[in-house]
């Protein structure tokens, strides 16, 4: 492995965290022993998360990435979460040197960095088991996060009419349309929401002209009550710095349902449409602020990764030093 390529292990690891709508709203600048992470608001969605806030947890995910595939490599790893006014987009810095990893934890987690996919599709009918949901819970907790699972049958009806509602509201908003169908992409492009290029014009016009949030809300309502899994990753509380734990939360509960064999998708209608949100904390008696909804199972079918974009176009600068101390450790 050169030396170039070490040094972009680690922020290639990074890309492949999950965000809305696949935007890679995420920016790397690779300097001498560290990685500094920038929010990337060119690639925002202003209808759907006009705080910034799913991009945000979009960021943090893909600091635990980079996290995981330190440990991998045998680095330390010191994050630092950045606030600065001169900086708004400036999120995170973090620091590497030659090992021990601090947590083999995080390194076992490895390969579920390429495995992890959003499952949109049904699960199969199997139930995920009550130690499996106790590891989901502990990995959201590392990260000072909290995981609620959604268990009772009641209680997953009615989430799953939030999420119905949400969906109504959400496809009723013309703009809120537009931007959904901007992000209709072919493959080739590298991001979006994928689909076969010759369909894109068609999907992209029937998208930004017809309401088909009755549709969309019946199917969303069958996907949340027949999955296996309902879970709510929520926080403390709700500011920029609780959303990159989120993240980070969120990414570890991903990569370790993974490791179980299970897949994850996002019904977040209910966190997204803001009069929603308080009514899905009181209905699942959340102690924080609802941050993100999973639905969880096993998989029916292989299904092929999201695109990523060339890390070129994601890394700012790249210098040999953090290079060499990467190639030193990496296997």
């Amino acid at each position: 492995m050169t030396n170039n390529t070490a040094s972009r292990t680690l922020v290639g690891a990074a890309t492949l965290a999950p965000s809305s709508h696949n935007t890679q709203p995420w920016r790397f600048r690779v300097t001498a022993a560290a990685v500094d992470l920038f929010a990337d608001r060119t690639r925002a969605l202003p209808v759907n998360d006009p705080d910034d806030r799913e991009l945000t947890i979009s960021c943090g995910a893909a600091v635990l990435n980079l996290r995981v595939a330190a440990a991998h490599c045998d680095l330390r790893c010191d994050v630092q979460i950045v606030s600065s006014a001169e900086e708004p987009d400036w999120l995170a810095h973090v620091a590497l040197g030659a090992g021990p990893a601090v947590d083999t934890a995080e390194a076992a987690l490895y390969e579920s960095l390429t495995e992890r996919r959003t499952y949109r599709k049904k699960f199969a009918d199997a139930p995920v088991p009550a130690d499996v949901i106790d590891r989901l819970r502990e990995a959201a907790g590392a990260e000072g996060a909290r995981l609620t699972p959604i268990l009772a049958d009641a209680d997953r009806q009615a989430v799953a009419a939030l999420v119905s509602e949400g969906d109504a509201v959400q496809w009723a908003n013309p703009s809120w349309r537009r931007e959904l169908a901007a992000w209709m992409h072919p493959r080739r492009r590298g991001d979006g929401l994928v689909m076969p290029g010759l369909v894109v014009p068609v999907a992209q016009l029937v998208v930004r002209t017809f309401d088909m949030g009755g549709g969309v809300g019946a199917k969303d309502r069958a996907l949340a009550e027949g999955s296996p899994l309902l879970a709510l990753v929520e926080t403390t509380r709700d500011t920029p710095s609780d959303w990159l734990s989120a993240g980070q939360a969120l990414q570890r509960v991903l990569l370790t349902a993974c490791s179980f064999g299970l897949q994850a998708s996002y019904l977040n209608q209910p966190i997204q449409v803001p009069p929603l949100r308080p009514r899905l904390r009181d209905l699942v008696r959340a102690e924080g602020m609802p941050q993100i909804l999973l639905r969880l199972g096993y998989p029916d079918q292989a299904i092929p990764p999201a695109p990523r974009r060339p890390l070129d176009d994601v890394v700012d600068k790249a210098e040999p030093a953090i290079a060499r101390v990467v190639a030193r450790r990496t296997p």
